[in-house]
């Protein structure tokens, strides 16, 4: 009998402080420019909301670990976005989004006969999707695709305006965006609620695919 995988959405069990999560794999595709209310919940448990005693200061250099915890209110050199301006710039079509959700990787020694399948993710509609790019410390591969892919998507242009998110209290989009300022790019933009802070709106989310 063949055994089906069933995965985590996104970290791991540690690393993404015990939340489990399965993303549903279809959508209503939501008409632009128009919140809608009602919108499902997203599948991710959000962290209790944090109080201006428990903001973290922002550190030095990139969060290692325990990214789904509490996270500062600035990141030097970026612009850091409420829901609103956020909604404001998807649609004016104003700025590169880029989600960096992590991706769950196929567990080592499964079973033979077992067949994986990749989960389905969710995210703001028009938006690409980087998956672990925002760790802490990127292998080589991962640094190069993150530097491809931003490449491509700004066509070279190093002004060209780019919103890093997540989820809300998501180290994350910290993360990436403090590390695209570090490859030269001077319009980096935090929008630190992420897809919590979306659905907050009356945004739904739709199903996106890794970009390649």
């Amino acid at each position: 009998m063949m055994t089906v995988a069933l995965l985590v959405a996104g970290f791991n069990a540690v690393a993404f402080c015990g939340q489990v999560a399965a993303d549903t794999p279809t959508e209503v595709r939501p008409q632009p420019q128009r919140p809608i209310s009602g919108a499902a919940p997203h599948p991710d448990i959000a962290p209790t909301p944090q109080s201006a005693a428990n903001v973290p200061p922002e550190p030095d250099s990139y969060r290692m670990d325990d990214f789904r915890s509490p996270v500062p209110a600035t990141l030097r050199g970026a612009r850091v976005l409420t829901n609103e301006e956020a909604a404001d710039l998807w649609n004016s079509d104003g700025a590169v989004f880029i989600d960096v959700y992590p991706q769950a990787q196929k567990p080592p020694n499964l079973p033979a006969g077992t067949l994986w399948r990749d989960p389905a993710h969710r995210s703001i509609e028009g938006a690409s999707w980087m998956p672990n790019v925002g760790y802490g410390g990127l292998p080589d591969e991962v640094d190069q695709y993150f530097q491809q892919r931003l490449e491509a998507l700004t066509k070279g242009d190093k002004n060209a305006p780019l919103v890093f998110f997540c989820l809300k209290e998501c180290w994350m989009s910290w993360n990436a965006a403090k590390r695209a300022m570090t490859y030269g790019y001077s319009n980096v933009m935090w929008f630190p609620s992420g897809t919590d802070g979306w659905q907050e709106l009356g945004y739904p989310l739709i199903a996106v695919k890794k970009l390649p």
